[in-house]
């Protein structure tokens, strides 16, 4: 049972800030350091001076840029430049963007969603790494506020969610920001709806992206509970679509293998064109890069099993307790690795859909952690769930 609610959202006031386009970000697992640094520039209310502080720091380095931000957060608020909601609402949020030369949309709800432990009408895909989650809880403890949105898919098809979105999104948004790829971002603040709620209760909830704030939100929520009862922390702001009126792109994190064995299976090709154009989920296809004999060589190969291919390239080939990778959305940059001599192989992989991760979630697995690339990303910025106004 998946239990929605409105919330009193802080909205950045545009007289203050300027464009939403100078204070909004993606979310902070996806930034690089040359991004931050960007972002930095770009605002002194950019939302990267919250979700990510000042920098990489450890101990009492690192509490100081938790503080940091949750002194900023009180700041903005005392300026003026994010101001409260008329009460609790909910957001109709939409995404326009190109992909493959047609024009696209995906449109949802951002709301407050009551947590539950795993497993029940919230269920994760991806495994998730113990160092995110300990970084994101010591800053929600700091700023004691959502600063994005989980994303989360619903299956659908909801028509009582359809027809509150038509109604809400015939008025001009609220907010709207353009990211760097282009991607129209667009906001709008909705009264809450009985019958939203209602219909939303026997769906259940698949965690796209944001899986570690989930995994944060429930330890912060039983650190809370345990010291002040139920309250505000008992639930988390998501970003809900319905996956049956429109498909997410679902866009794969390549595999950078920096130690361990490699395994050299496979047919060559001439180059990393060819590879991105060959991989293929229902074939299980992906592609390798790797140096031999100090030439940089492609290749592509297949493996055995149910798609998604990530599930059977960790299962056959990245097995090894010995094996090392970091993870990137970007195929230029898996192979440039390898190029430079930071990796020793590169694994890129092809997209999938949302139909098979749900069927790795129906046959009680998860991926590999870092799986999926959602796209495009709810934008960090555009609403903010502060804890202290919705204690209702």
């Amino acid at each position: 049972m998946s239990a929605i609610s409105p919330f009193v959202g802080l909205l950045f006031d545009r007289s203050v800030v300027g464009s939403h386009d100078l204070v909004t970000t993606p979310p902070y697992d996806v930034i690089s350091e040359a991004a931050r640094r960007h972002f930095r520039e770009e605002s002194p209310y950019n939302m990267i001076r919250l979700d990510l502080g000042a920098g990489d720091a450890a101990g009492d380095d690192a509490e100081a840029k938790y503080m940091g931000a949750a002194s900023e957060l009180r700041s903005w608020r005392e300026l003026g430049a994010l101001v409260p909601t008329d009460g609790p609402r909910l957001y109709p949020y939409e995404m326009r963007f190109a992909l493959h030369g047609r024009e696209r949309s995906i449109r949802g709800l951002v709301c407050a969603v009551e947590l539950e432990e795993w497993g029940g009408s919230i269920v994760p895909h991806e495994r998730t790494m113990p160092g995110p989650i300990e970084d994101r809880l010591r800053l929600m403890r700091a700023v004691r506020a959502n600063l994005s949105s989980i994303h989360a898919l619903y299956r659908g098809p909801n028509e009582a969610v359809a027809a509150y979105l038509d109604e809400q999104m015939a008025a001009e948004p609220a907010a709207v920001a353009t990211d760097e790829a282009g991607v129209e971002h667009r906001l709008w603040v909705g009264p809450p709806d009985p019958a939203v709620a209602s219909a939303m209760r026997d769906e259940s909830l698949m965690i796209a992206d944001g899986h570690h704030r989930y995994s944060m939100s429930l330890r912060y929520r039983d650190e809370m509970r345990s010291e002040h009862g139920a309250g505000p922390w008992d639930r988390v702001m998501m970003f809900l679509a319905d996956a049956a009126i429109q498909e997410p792109p679902v866009l794969p994190f390549h595999r950078v293998q920096t130690a361990g064995a490699v395994d050299p299976s496979g047919r060559r090709v001439l180059d990393l064109g060819e590879v991105l154009e060959s991989v293929n989920d229902d074939k299980l296809v992906y592609g390798v890069v790797q140096k031999e004999d100090g030439v940089l060589v492609h290749r592509i190969a297949e493996l055995d099993g149910p798609p998604p291919t990530v599930s059977a390239l960790h299962a056959q080939r990245l097995a090894g307790d010995d094996v090392e990778l970091r993870f990137t959305p970007d195929a230029v940059d898996a192979e440039e690795a390898v190029r430079t001599g930071e990796a020793i192989a590169a694994y890129l992989l092809p997209p999938t859909d949302a139909s098979r991760i749900r069927d790795v979630i129906d046959r009680g697995e998860r991926l590999p952690q870092k799986s999926t690339f959602f796209w495009p990303k709810p934008r960090t910025g555009l609403v903010l769930r502060p804890l202290d106004l919705d204690a209702a």
